[in-house]
C-alpha cells in the first residue's frame, strides 16, 4: 500500500528513541513520529507519551526521496479539532452579555419608565468609572509603570 502525504495511517510503535518513536505501518513499513510531532503539550522525554506495542494514528507528514515516511500525530489531533470546530452550530453575533444578566435586568426594569431606566443606567455606569479610577490609582500609587 502506497502511502500518501496528508493521509492519516495507524501503526503499531516498536521503538521509542530520544528523539522520537518509530511507528510500524499496516504493511510493514515503518515511519518516524519526531518528538516535537507527538503532542500539542511540550514533550520532555517520548517514553512518558508512547510506549512500544501502542497503537496510534498519524498523518503522513512528508515521504523522502529514500522512502522514509515522517509522521505526526500533533497535526492529525489538530486536524481532528479543526473539523469539530466547523462542526458546531455558529455563535450568535452581538455583544457579550451573559442570558443570566440579561434575564436579571429584564426581570429588575419590566415596570419602569424610560427616565428610571436611565437614571439607573447612569447611575450604574458612575459606579463602574468609580471602580476603574480607583484601581488604576492604585496601581500608580504601588509603582506600577506603563512601558
Amino acid at each position: 500500500m502506497a502511502h500518501e502525504v496528508g493521509s492519516v495511517v495507524e501503526g503499531k510503535v516498536v521503538s521509542v528513541m530520544p528523539f522520537g518513536a518509530f511507528v510500524e505501518l499496516e504493511d510493514g513499513v515503518n515511519g518516524l513520529v519526531h518528538i516535537s510531532e507527538i503532542s500539542t503539550e511540550y514533550v520532555q522525554a517520548v517514553a512518558d507519551h508512547l510506549k512500544v506495542g501502542d497503537v496510534v494514528k498519524a498523518k503522513v507528514v512528508k515521504i523522502d526521496e529514500n522512502g522514509k515516511i515522517s509522521l505526526s500525530i500533533k497535526k492529525r489531533m489538530l486536524d481532528e479539532q479543526k473539523a469539530n470546530r466547523r462542526s458546531r452550530p455558529p455563535r450568535p453575533q452581538g455583544g457579550s452579555v451573559r442570558p443570566a444578566e440579561v434575564d436579571s435586568f429584564k426581570s429588575d426594569t419590566s415596570d419602569m419608565s424610560f427616565e428610571d431606566l436611565l437614571s439607573k443606567f447612569k447611575s450604574d455606569s458612575d459606579e463602574k468609572q468609580q471602580a476603574l479610577r480607583r484601581n488604576s490609582d492604585s496601581k500608580l500609587r504601588t509603582g506600577y509603570k506603563r512601558f
